[in-house]
């Protein structure tokens, strides 16, 4: 069995790099990848914002897909601006997690609103800030439970 292994190896490191790139592609799953982010303003309100187009059409925390060769803070920053015209600051990772049957890996940072929201894009029904202790009832469980979490850990993004 140990040869079948060592052969297996002589012929992956002589395969070329353009065949080794297909083989990944082929045989690996493919996922989409989001970045999202939970906002707070100097309140210590959480905005949310009312999708048209995401599943449910319900409430949910703001961010979108990260384009190809976009960095995932760079995709929040964009999407923040197309969206809702909000700058943050004090952004940092705060979670991330995969979701099999969407094939979707989100990227959650934690941020604080500079100013308030200037413009909505035809995507987004209306926006709010809520009280982390008052979400609606629409958001999806998870993500209540993601806001509370970052709540609870005692680092929210306010003064």
């Amino acid at each position: 069995m140990e040869m079948f292994k060592d052969l297996a190896g002589a012929i992956w490191r002589r395969t070329p790099a353009r065949l080794k790139r297909w083989g990944v592609r082929f045989t690996q799953t493919r996922f989409t990848v989001t970045a999202g982010a939970i906002i707070t303003n100097s309140e210590g309100r959480v905005l949310l914002l009312h999708h048209r187009f995401r599943p449910g059409s319900g409430w949910g925390m703001p961010g979108g897909f990260i384009k190809r060769g976009e960095q995932p803070d760079q995709a929040l920053r964009r999407e923040l601006r197309e969206e809702v015209g909000l700058e943050v600051e004090h952004l940092s990772l705060f979670k991330t997690r995969a979701f099999r049957k969407a094939r979707q890996v989100e990227i959650v940072f934690r941020c604080r609103a500079l100013g308030e929201t200037e413009q909505l894009s035809y995507e987004i029904k209306r926006l709010a800030w809520f009280d982390p202790k008052e979400l609606p009832q629409e958001l999806p469980r998870d993500q209540a439970e993601l806001i509370k979490l970052a709540v609870a850990d005692g680092a929210e993004t306010h003064d």
